[in-house]
């Protein structure tokens, strides 16, 4: 069963979901965007510019017939990515491009969609990497169709468009009106606006689409020689479980990580760090660019007053090492001008309440999850104490990416009533 639309039409699954389209909903999506070869393809760039605009990840695949109207350099300045035109490709894993590409992406819109990619697409081809992974992918396929008005009306391409709509592809159009061969009627690409929503309707928009969040994660370390540092002890689990559900959630995540041993999260830029320094210079340089800014990171309280340039040797039975406070990075981001939400945390061993709570008010945070250091360090699971200006709520015990989702739920509920 279909559901009709003007110009275009949809399988019932992948219809839109409300009047007016959330465009958050693409937010951290992946879209991979085939070209094929046709005048419409000058629309595709400002169509990857709306992508990018919007939070989704782009990666573009053309035809060696869309190279002749529009260069692969384009595409690749505006999506920030490595254009795809080959299909065995040497530089890829194993010289298998199209399979890496095919694991990849949410959605893949072929925009334009030409009558013969659509006859070759039709019969199950694969002689080019566009065809070619769209047959390797799970991912749903849409296809803007773009051609003259009698090849459109043409019965070979409508049966071919039979073909496509069984199989459960999207058809994003076409328009009716004046085409470039000077021709009147169906057959042309719909405009970007239009490919742009048609693709936000697909997805559900997550608790936090289009936020964007700052995290910082695990210890810093601060040197006493070239071999030698003081730090706190974290494993960074907690931030990176928060990085993780925050990015499954839609939103936009910076993550700003001390020395750990773990892997980055999927949809996660991860920003690596050593000292509280580097960590407070990469947290100023994308406030501005920030919605939620949580600082999970257990910073190193105090560094070494000087550095030695060369490894100290050991010699006498005792050593003065003079220390000097680090800067407080959360505090420091909590009192800036038109700052984002605040979140910070607190690891206590005594008095978990009452020390966050101190916090919490000193460090002018808009809320505050306190936990005992000695119960959760290195832990897989958690218990901790949500605290603002009116109240609390007890989180956990439970795994850490179970908490992290409880914790991100109640940062938007009260990120949405401070804004209010």
């Amino acid at each position: 069963m279909l559901l009709v639309f003007p110009a275009l039409s949809f399988p019932l699954k992948y219809g839109p979901k409300q009047a007016d389209i959330n465009m958050s909903s693409l937010s951290t999506r992946r879209v991979l965007l085939g070209i094929t070869g046709g005048i419409a393809a000058y629309k595709s760039a400002e169509l990857t510019r709306l992508f990018v605009k919007a939070g989704a990840e782009v990666r573009v695949v053309m035809t060696a017939a869309a190279t002749e109207f529009i260069t692969p350099l384009t595409l690749q300045a505006l999506s920030g990515n490595r254009v795809h035109t080959e299909l065995l490709d040497a530089d890829a894993e194993a010289g298998m491009g199209h399979i890496e590409l095919a694991r990849w992406p949410d959605l893949i819109l072929v925009a334009p969609a030409s009558a013969d990619f659509m006859a070759r697409l039709a019969t199950g081809q694969a002689g080019d990497i566009l065809s070619t992974l769209i047959l390797a992918s799970k991912a749903p396929v849409a296809i803007a169709p773009a051609m003259n008005q009698a090849m459109w009306s043409n019965p070979a391409t409508q049966t071919n468009l039979d073909v496509l709509r069984a199989r459960n592809m999207l058809v994003f159009g076409p328009a009716s009106g004046e085409q470039a061969c000077g021709d009147t009627g169906p057959g042309r690409m719909l405009e970007p606006q239009q490919l742009i929503e048609l693709s936000a309707s697909i997805f559900e928009s997550g608790l936090l689409a289009g936020l964007r969040i700052t995290i910082t994660a695990g210890p810093t370390q601060e040197a006493i020689d070239p071999v030698r540092f003081i730090s706190n002890g974290s494993s960074g689990k907690m931030a990176y479980a928060l990085a993780t559900e925050a990015a499954a959630a839609g939103a936009l995540v910076t993550l700003i990580s001390g020395p750990v041993a773990l892997q980055t999260p999927d949809r996660v830029q991860c920003i690596d760090v050593i000292s509280a320094d580097e960590m407070l210079a990469a947290s100023l340089q994308r406030i501005e660019n920030c919605d939620i800014f949580i600082g999970v990171a257990a910073v190193a309280d105090y560094r070494p007053e000087r550095i030695a340039e060369q490894k100290i040797k050991k010699s006498a039975d005792s050593m003065l090492l003079t220390l000097v406070k680090n800067p407080d990075i959360v505090s420091t981001i909590a009192n800036l001008p038109g700052r984002p939400f605040t979140v910070g945390f607190a690891a206590e061993t005594d008095r978990i309440e009452d020390f966050g709570l101190e916090k919490l008010q000193r460090k002018n945070l808009d809320l505050l999850f306190a936990n005992d250091a000695r119960a959760t360090l290195g832990s897989d699971d958690i218990t901790a104490t949500s605290l603002w200006a009116n109240g609390r709520e007890v989180l956990g015990p439970a795994n850490k990416r179970v908490v992290a989702r409880q914790m991100l739920e109640l940062i938007r509920k009260r990120f949405d009533a401070n804004d209010a």
